[in-house]
């Protein structure tokens, strides 16, 4: 783990349990309109970590890859807050991000995880914690974590904290 400074951290996973693991860190300390960006190749582990991301926030409800509905929802049972999970790698144009109802999943009180957000980056707000994923040998990836704005860079800290100690 490398941390770069208060809003960055690079770490190499070695598995994918190891990525739901830190998924599931993260996930625990989600708030309502909290906005986490997945970004990286197929293949890069977004989806598992937006599996530990889903066991994490407690929702009971595997999460998995939105890509042909394009939007999944994870209620949490103890008090009905919703994840939104997005997949944006199908969106090309403004009328296909207005039929997925972004604009209004935004402005709600969710959390929001997306899947190829640079699909869609002018329609994101500034404070978001974007996470890239970068593919290297079939067990190990790369995630470099970057926070943005003011609660992204307090998730950040807390997610290190929870997640590595330090």
């Amino acid at each position: 783990m490398a941390i770069l400074d208060d809003r960055t951290l690079d770490f190499l996973s070695t598995s994918v349990a190891q990525t739901e693991r830190l998924g599931i860190r993260l996930g625990e300390l989600l708030e309502p309109r909290d906005v986490v960006c997945l970004s990286g190749e197929l293949g890069a582990g977004k989806t598992a970590l937006a599996r530990g991301i889903g066991r994490g926030w407690g929702s009971p409800i595997r999460a998995t890859s939105p890509t042909f509905v394009l939007v999944n929802e994870y209620p949490r049972p103890h008090d009905g807050c919703i994840l939104y999970h997005i997949d944006c790698y199908r969106l090309e144009r403004v009328t296909d991000i207005m039929t997925v109802g972004l604009e209004d999943i935004l402005d709600s009180d969710a959390a929001v995880m997306i899947e190829w957000p640079e699909h869609i980056v002018e329609m994101l707000p500034e404070d978001r914690l974007w996470i890239a994923l970068v593919y290297e040998t079939p067990t190990r990836r790369r995630l470099r974590f970057n926070a943005s704005g003011p609660r992204s860079t307090t998730l950040l800290g807390d997610f290190r904290k929870n997640a590595f100690g330090v």
